[in-house]
């Protein structure tokens, strides 16, 4: 029984503790991630329709949700109630939420369906959103106010047949001539107004007009008026207007027509002005159409303003104006963000909106409209503040805008969290300083260590009160748990559940004054201690009561406020109505908008004029009223502008740049606002030669900070200033400024040369440069550019002037190393860099004489308290020519909001070339598009700033490469030269595009008989990777072909070079058999040591000369014995083939050669790796690099005269070139960036010198090729197997075997040069390369030429490989000894 209890006991106690651990789980999982946001807006808002009575209607409304969410319900509201469609047959909401109307009714008296929609759409226990409001119209009964009348008018001149109706119904007029359709055109134009102009009347125009009203349920036309045309009969006609222009009103991006129709005899001339500007026809935009009539596409708005029709006829002019209006639709210029908060917080959703006219905005929260109280506040114009949370506050809120020009929304989601929810770590942007105060204590959102909070703070008072403030002590909780406790005091006016929270401004602080209360109300207050651990308990709750302020008096009404100068308003007021008492003073309250701190002055009286104020501010006033019991209650702000004068300041950064002998340019900034004084409206510069008293003076407009002067002298020294103007007048100049003109025109269309001399003398904390400048005087040198740093010249970099010749760079530290750098620069760029090094002296150096250190050479040096540069400096790469640079400004607020004068330089460069000029932009906010860039090209960036007379040092660099684009040129330098000796072979050179916008993968050669065939027709020739030589084989003599060439990238096809023409020769040369017999043979070895001249064209092998470099001293000594035994190998293996099998192997390549697809020959051969018969033995590994120097390739083609023809048939004819040309286009399509080529043979084989093959034609080709050739073939692709029997017994190499790529046929690409490898079975080998002594001469007999293909035993042949591993080994042993 005991043991039955105890297990009984212990069971409980386990269940116990798994409750226990369950809870603090869940708790856990509580309090580590807060709710996300619910993803829910609009995709398709309704938008403003004209319906027609009968027909249906549409108004669209769709929604984005989150699939997980609950299902969305949407509802519509008509004029701003919701609609009830349970049981409308005639109107229904669609499934995706559209509002449907199956016929639309209409009457005079019944328009249940016309006026205002709004969509709502709804997710349960979430929130509700409300779309734009669009506007359904209903066409109504077409009415004419105007119809057409009876009219004559003389040919070559200009009618107007009138119609007006309805204005919703103009879309839908339309005119008839003889009760046929009239089509508009540039002669006959419908008004807006539905009238019709014929301008330039013909015999053609006369007939009968009318007009008709169509497609709106009822037609209606009008009465029919007869146009007759009458002979110009050269009598004059006074001007007179048949149609004027009249004031209208447009949306950004909308069209505008403005009438104009003039007429009288001589014809008039008709223009146009905008202000006082001639207006000038533009391709698509601005149109004079009708005789008159001004036609302007895509408004934008700058296009408002006065438009000015004139028609001169002689001494006579008539003008007629209108008034263009520009409405901009609103848009948002700061959307409402998603905000996370706990309840008694305080939040602000922001909402800022543009459009003319000005929007109004109001606030919906869940699709009701937020009024105003005292708990939701409407701040700063737009924004909407939140005070003292509660839970049901949660859902969207929307911040609509709207204006005559249209309407818009946009939707913010608040949620609120549970007290133990960990706030998202990222700080809600829209938070007021009272919220983030409010996170702070106790760590919310953060994982807080396990440990007891707080018990409640003990006996909270009231120790004052007052009318509208309450000051609250209190003490420290009995159990603190802690030392830094923090405070939060949460307080709610009796009877209501919201609550505000208050927290003290440091740990330990045990008071806080609760301000902004309502008179004689009843609060109530409780506070909550928090510690390392968490929120503690709350206090008891403490009511308290404010005082009644029935005593003081009320706002002091009819409070008006004049500028009466620039530095003075008045004032004046009348007495409160609610005195309570006879008054005793008015206390007068003014701000400074651009300052923001309130001051106050004593007022006896009900006027007071306010002197010694700021010129052309704004200024805010009120007064409050005082009589013995205090003060009473606050007019409210009225805000007045003083008025303006002329500049206090001069412009600020007067600099001058002599531009050539002739010009100068000058540039400044505004002077600061302070001293502005008004609106800037202009800038007068003087300037005088020399210092004569005659002044000369230029005037530039308000905007213009740059002014080029021109006309001046040579070599002679000018001076200038430059004064700020207002309304009022013309302020004070700046200092004069002195720049002399160059005595002649110098070259600044390249960089300056490189300075002639650099020293440096180091001291102990500076180093004093001097230096002189370039040699060449003749190029522009605006200035020197110094670098420095340590170990490196760029981390500082200073500028001076040009005529500055030493400069003393300070503040350095002692014992450091210091690399200095010089560049003179001018407006192409900084030249080439003269670098020199200096050791500073240590601090204990005596040696230095205090003289150089106190009377060293006078050197301007930078502003000692320079502005913080810019950082975080951003390139985004947007386009092929486009990058957006972003920064931000540490000198700034939080919110990166720049309030004062200051403004940005941006620069950026690239360092190809190297002396590319680098370009600068002005920006007055945080970013900057960079555009007009240079395609795959990277680009360097830095941000200075500058703010009055000082500014940063350049930023910190930053990087971006523009993307590739097709190439925009094509290859340039195309020649077409013969190869010698080779009447039938061509060589093709070319040079690379010059704007390549990025890496070229290869070339495509076209050539043709026929200059003017399609592309299509002409022969195509792929040349793969960079090389820009291809050899073209097998032409036909005496025939001129055309050669064009195409560059291709990652991006496509490049344009395509002008043809260029060659003739091949008329005949063959005489020893051309000769030549192709010995080139079948193998070159005849020299002596050993001999060296023949490489062709310019051929890959050079890594080996070198044996006898300049000692390893191949130490080779030719160790293994010369196995060299002669390796040649006699090798003769000997040749020798023993038979004519039986030669013969063979010819019919096999014959057949080969008919039936392969591509054109080849014998050099399409791969040749072992070990060439024995040589001039030079040497073991060629596989090169994956590109070679160097361009590689030829030879394109055999074929050579009769009838192969290649001008026309298709000529092609078709020939399936050799036809399939050629085809099998390209092909890999062309499937493989835009490189062309496969046949597949290498994978089988080893066994190649002699001697071997000679034939080909279709019947010549003879040798397996190897003559010495100009030899480097070519080693590095073409394999078109075909070499031997048929070559497998039999395959010939170990000595390199490394090409391994293909999974999946990827084992093709050779002609951009990387490489003599194939034969296969190896096994393990492999390192690629080496080993130069040997030449072979002695061995005589060729007529029995080597007749044995190469010689069958020889296995036995034999495993023999000698025996022999030549053996001997490979020894060369590996010898190669890596040290």
């Amino acid at each position: 029984m005991a043991e039955r209890g105890a297990l009984s006991l212990l069971s409980l106690l386990c269940l116990t503790f798994l409750r226990t651990e369950t809870t603090a789980a869940k708790h856990v999982d509580k309090g580590s991630a807060a709710q996300p946001f619910t993803p829910f807006w609009f995709t398709v808002e309704p938008e403003d329709t004209l319906a027609i009575r009968g027909n249906s209607a549409l108004l669209n409304c769709s929604t984005h949700s989150d699939p997980a969410a609950a299902a969305v319900r949407v509802e519509w509201k008509k004029d701003g109630t919701f609609m009830s469609l349970v049981s409308d047959e005639r109107r229904s909401v669609l499934p995706d939420g559209s509002l449907f109307f199956a016929h639309v009714v209409h009457s005079k008296h019944n328009k249940p369906d016309e006026g205002t929609y709004q969509c709502v759409a709804t997710i349960d226990n979430i929130g509700s959103i409300s779309s734009r409001t669009a506007r359904l119209a209903v066409a109504g009964m077409p009415r004419f106010a105007s119809q057409p009348s009876p009219a004559a008018v003389h040919l070559g001149s200009s009618q107007v047949m009138a119609c007006e109706v309805n204005g919703d119904l103009v879309p839908f007029a339309r005119w008839e001539k003889d009760r046929l359709p009239l089509e508009p055109s540039a002669r006959l134009v419908q008004l807006p107004s539905g009238a019709l102009v014929i301008s330039n009347a013909t015999e053609a125009d006369a007939g009968l007009y009318r007009c008709l009203v169509e497609n709106v349920g009822s037609s209606k036309a009008s009465d029919e008026a007869q146009l007759q045309t009458l002979p110009e009969t050269g009598e004059e006609r006074k001007l007179e207007f048949l149609v004027q222009p009249a004031p209208v009103t447009k949306a950004v991006g909308a069209d505008v027509l403005l009438p104009c129709l003039v007429t009288g005899f001589p014809a008039p001339r008709l223009r146009w002005m905008f202000g006082d500007k001639h207006l000038e026809e533009s391709e698509g935009r601005v149109e004079l159409l009708g005789g008159g009539s001004l036609q302007i596409s895509n408004l934008t708005e700058e296009d408002a303003g006065v438009y000015t029709c004139a028609a001169d006829s002689g001494n006579a002019t008539v003008e007629a104006q209108a008034q263009l209006t520009m409405q901009v639709p609103p848009r948002f210029v700061k959307r409402p963000d998603n905000i996370y908060a706990y309840e008694s917080m305080d939040i602000v959703f922001e909402c800022e909106v543009s459009g003319s006219p000005a929007p109004t905005v109001k606030w919906v929260k869940n699709g009701d409209a937020v009024i105003p109280s005292d708990y939701f506040k409407i701040i700063k114009e737009h924004n909407l503040q939140v005070l003292g949370l509660v839970k049901s506050d949660e859902g969207f809120y929307q911040c609509l805008a709207e204006n005559d020009a249209g309407n818009i929304q946009s939707s913010a989601q608040l949620v609120i969290l549970d007290h133990d929810v960990a706030l998202p770590s990222f700080p809600p942007p829209s938070l007021t300083p009272n919220t983030a105060d409010h996170v702070t204590p106790g760590s919310r959102g953060a994982a807080r260590p396990a440990g007891p909070a707080p018990s409640p703070p003990r006996d909270v008072v009231a120790s004052l009160v007052s009318t509208r403030f309450i000051k609250l002590t209190w003490r420290p909780p009995a159990e603190p748990h802690g030392d830094e406790l923090t405070f939060s005091v949460f307080y709610s006016q009796e009877g209501t559940s919201r609550e505000r929270v208050v927290n003290t401004s440091r740990p330990g602080e045990m008071q806080v004054t609760i301000q902004n209360l309502m008179p004689d109300t009843k609060y109530r207050f409780r506070v909550v201690a928090h510690n390392g651990n968490g929120q503690g308990e709350s206090s008891a709750a403490l009511k308290v009561a404010t005082q009644a302020e029935v005593q003081v008096p009320g706002p002091a009404p009819n409070l008006q406020a004049a500028s009466n100068s620039p530095t003075s308003v008045s004032l004046s007021w009348d007495k409160p109505l609610t005195g309570n008492g006879e008054m005793l003073t008015y206390k007068l309250y003014y701000t400074d908008k651009s300052f923001g701190s309130e001051q106050d002055v004593d007022v006896d009286a009900q006027s007071y004029a306010m002197t010694g104020l700021k010129k052309n501010t704004e200024y805010s006033f009120r007064v409050v009223a005082n009589n013995q019991h205090g003060p009473g209650v606050s007019t409210d702000d009225i805000v007045v502008r003083t008025l303006s004068d002329v500049p206090s300041a001069p412009p600020q950064n007067l600099t001058v740049e002599v531009q050539n002998s002739k010009s100068i340019m000058l540039r400044w900034q505004p002077p600061p606002l302070s001293g502005q004084n008004g609106e800037i409206t202009s800038y007068k510069i003087r300037y005088r030669k020399g210092y004569r008293r005659s002044e000369a003076a230029e005037v530039t407009a308000g905007t213009q900070l740059v002014k080029l002067i021109d006309g001046l002298e040579r070599g002679t020294e000018y001076s200038f200033r430059v004064s700020a103007m207002t309304v009022n007048g013309t302020g004070p100049a700046t200092e004069w400024t002195a720049a002399e003109t160059f005595e002649s025109d110098l070259d600044e269309s390249r960089v300056p040369d490189q300075p002639s001399s650099l020293h440096v003398r180091p001291l102990v904390s500076s180093i004093v440069v001097s230096w002189t400048p370039p040699e060449n005087q003749d190029i522009v040198v605006r200035g020197y550019s110094i670098g420095y740093g340590i170990g490196s010249p760029h981390t500082q970099t200073i500028k001076v002037d040009y005529k500055q010749r030493y400069y003393t760079i300070e503040n350095l530290d002692p014992s450091s190393h210091y690399v200095i750098t010089l560049k003179a620069y001018n407006n192409m760029g900084e030249g080439i860099p003269v670098y020199e090094s200096a050791n500073t002296r240590p601090q204990s150096d005596l040696d230095v004489d205090p003289y150089e250190l106190s009377h060293a050479p006078y050197t301007p040096v930078p502003d000692p308290s320079p502005m913080m540069p810019p950082v975080g400096v951003q390139a985004s790469v947007l386009t092929h020519d486009t990058i957006k640079v972003t920064w931000a400004d540490n000198s700034l607020p939080k919110n990166q909001k720049i309030t004062d004068n200051r403004f940005y330089t941006v620069r950026w460069k690239t360092n190809i070339p190297a002396n590319t000029k680098v370009k600068t932009a002005n920006a007055t906010s945080l970013s900057h598009m960079v555009t007009g860039l240079k395609p795959n090209t990277l680009y360097e960036f830095s941000v200075m700033v500058t703010k009055g007379r000082r500014s940063s040092t350049w930023s910190m660099t930053a990087q971006g490469t523009t993307f590739e684009t097709t190439p925009s040129s094509s290859p340039k330098d195309v020649t077409v030269v013969s190869k010698e000796n080779k009447p039938r072979t061509i060589i093709v050179n070319w040079q690379p595009p010059s704007e390549a916008n990025g890496k070229i993968t290869g070339y495509i050669i076209y050539y043709s008989t026929d200059v003017n065939a399609e592309v299509h027709d002409w022969v195509i020739e792929p040349v793969v990777g960079n090389r820009l030589t291809h050899q073209i084989q097998d032409l036909t003599l005496d025939t001129t072909y055309y050669f064009k060439i195409q560059a291709r990238n990652s991006k496509g096809m490049g344009p395509m070079s002008e043809a260029v023409h060659f003739r091949t020769p008329k005949t063959e040369s005489s020893d051309k058999m000769a030549n192709d017999q010995a080139s079948n043979l193998p070159p005849k070895p020299g002596p050993p040591g001999n060296s023949h001249p490489q062709d310019p064209g051929t890959a050079v092998g890594v080996g070198g000369n044996g006898e300049s470099h000692i390893l191949v001293i130490v080779i030719i000594i160790s293994v010369g014995a196995f060299t002669i035994i390796v040649v006699v190998v090798g003769a000997f293996l040749c020798t023993r083939r038979t004519t039986s099998h030669q013969k063979k192997k010819r019919a096999a390549s014959k057949s080969s050669n008919g039936s392969h697809k591509y054109k080849g020959n014998s050099k399409d051969l791969k040749p072992p790796d070990l060439w024995i018969h040589h001039e030079r033995l040497e073991l060629k590994p596989m090169d994956k690099s590109p070679d160097p120097n361009p590689v030829m390739t030879e394109t055999p083609i074929p050579r009769t005269s009838q192969d290649i023809t001008p026309a298709d048939a000529g092609l078709d004819g020939n399936p050799h070139l036809q399939q050629r040309r085809n099998s390209y286009r092909e890999s062309v399509r499937n493989a835009p960036s490189s062309e496969p080529l046949p597949a290498a043979t994978t089988s080893s084989q066994v190649s002699c010198p001697s071997e000679i093959m034939v080909d279709p034609e019947g010549s003879y080709h040798g397996s190897t090729t003559t010495e100009e050739e030899a480097s070519y073939s080693g590095n073409l692709p394999p078109h075909r197997s070499a031997h048929p029997h070559a497998h039999a017994h395959p010939l170990k190499s000595f390199g490394v075997p090409a391994i293909a790529a999974p999946g990827h046929p084992a093709y050779e690409s002609p951009a990387l040069p490489s003599t194939p490898l034969l296969a190896q079975t096994g393990r492999t080998r390192t690629p080496m390369v080993v130069t040997v002594p030449n072979a002695p001469d061995v005589p060729e007999t007529s029995k080597m030429l007749e044995d190469v293909d010689s069958s020889y035993e296995p036995d034999e042949l495993t023999e000698e490989m025996a022999h030549l591993e053996g001997l490979m080994k020894d060369l590996n042993a010898i190669t890596t000894a040290p």
